[in-house]
């Protein structure tokens, strides 16, 4: 299944100095994958101290990624 990066993902990726395979690696095996919001899903993926989410759709053949980026794993993880 391939991995398709909005316009807005392709930007903010860059800004915020994330890898596309630090985002694969979240999408194709994270440590956990909650809901978000209008039926998108958030992979969570712990990366060294930080919690990388990506916020994605899945359709039949791709993941749309919509936007990822780094926070605390406090804030998420219990």
């Amino acid at each position: 299944m391939g991995i398709i990066y909005t316009e807005y993902a392709d930007e903010t990726i860059i800004e915020r100095k994330i890898g596309k395979e630090s985002i694969k690696q979240a999408i194709i095996t994270p440590d956990e994958i909650v809901d978000g919001k209008d039926n998108r899903k958030i992979a969570h993926k712990i990366i060294g101290d930080k919690l990388l989410r990506v916020v994605f759709e899945k359709e039949v053949k791709a993941y749309i990624v919509i936007t990822a980026y780094y926070t605390q794993p406090r804030r998420y993880i219990k």
